[in-house]
């Protein structure tokens, strides 16, 4: 948020953003705005002013962990351990947060409008921006098929949190999913 703005709407804003994120953490990425409008003491219309569309309300609510997603994808990326093992236990991280939250997924999906849509897409392009490194190290390690592209790995990811969404145990199942997916339908 514009640290010029009056400090009414900086109030607002920090209002309106705590609010949302107990209402996502309680009622998944469809939390209604109006209820979000009405807990915090605004109108509508101010918090569309100050988030224009759902996703742009989605990605400042998941701003914290996708931080915390991005300083773990470099730590991984500045060791010296398997390329692999770093690349795939940072997307299982990326995986866990995905399912943590019903309709979270749709905050990291792009909408497939052009090959340039993932960047539009805060949430999706710091995501990029960390794990490059870790998919380019085992693309170069040979760990990784040469042709993965990190756009398929959102897409994977984002597959696998809408799939289990309605699951007793979301959390559980999209681990699961993902390690079939890494493992393959090979047995051992």
């Amino acid at each position: 948020m514009p640290a010029r703005q009056r400090a009414d709407a900086r109030r607002n804003y920090a209002r309106i953003l705590a609010v949302a994120e107990e209402e996502v953490a309680t009622r998944g990425a469809d939390a209604s705005l109006e209820q979000i409008a009405r807990t915090a003491g605004v109108g509508s219309a101010t918090v569309r002013r100050h988030f224009p569309t759902r996703r742009a309300l989605l990605e400042a609510v998941s701003q914290t962990q996708i931080e915390a997603l991005c300083a773990r994808a470099r730590d991984l990326a500045a060791g010296d351990g398997d390329s692999r093992t770093a690349l795939l236990d940072w997307l299982g991280d990326v995986v866990a947060y995905s399912a943590s939250i019903r309709g979270l997924a749709a905050a990291l999906a792009h909408d497939g409008a052009g090959p340039d849509s993932l960047h539009e897409n805060s949430c999706t392009a710091a995501l990029e921006e960390a794990g490059n490194p870790l998919l380019h190290r085992a693309i170069g390690d040979g760990a990784v098929q040469a042709d993965v592209t990190f756009a398929e790995l959102i897409t994977l990811v984002v597959g696998i949190a809408l799939a289990t969404e309605s699951h007793p145990d979301p959390a559980a199942q999209a681990d699961r999913l993902f390690r079939l997916a890494v493992a393959g339908l090979s047995p051992g």
